[in-house]
């Protein structure tokens, strides 16, 4: 009997956890989603080392608070910038360039992070519903500064 109610006690909780946290969307289904319900896009750039990017992500998916902001009124897209594969996003093809011997950069990170002529990470850029940048942001945020920026964007809406 015991052992019933705890599992039925993690269940529920666990649900109420994953109901919590969005999912992040791929480039390529955003104009379908956009087309059903008009949201905000955060794309999160960043890297495979970088550790800042692994906190924010990290951030971003498990915060039960950030999570709720972002089910309800954005559409969070995470962007390996030094992704080697072909990103075909708003009528448009972004290549990998390389820039030295194993490394380069997808033309999408540069196009969505370049700040001042620089990509840096990580970056968050929000992009409004027909993908026009509307607000980008160069470093790291911890969690009460990242739901405050969500908070503003969601206002100035």
């Amino acid at each position: 009997m015991i052992k019933t109610c705890l599992i039925i006690a993690v269940v529920c909780l666990s649900a109420g956890k994953v109901v919590a946290q969005p999912s992040a969307v791929k480039f390529t289904e955003l104009n379908g989603l956009q087309k059903k319900q008009s949201k905000l896009v955060l794309v999160l750039i960043g890297t495979d080392w970088c550790k800042y990017c692994k906190a924010m992500e990290q951030s971003l998916k498990s915060d039960k608070q950030i999570g709720g902001i972002l089910k309800a009124s954005f559409y969070p897209v995470f962007l390996n910038a030094e992704e080697t594969s072909e990103i075909v996003f708003a009528g448009r093809r972004f290549k990998f360039k390389p820039t030295g011997t194993n490394t380069g950069v997808n033309e999408l990170a540069e196009q969505l992070g370049t700040l001042n002529g620089q990509l840096t990470f990580p970056t968050l850029c929000f992009l409004n519903s027909e993908n026009e940048i509307i607000y980008q942001h160069q470093g790291y945020l911890n969690s009460s500064s990242l739901m405050l920026l969500l908070n503003k964007l969601i206002q100035s809406r």
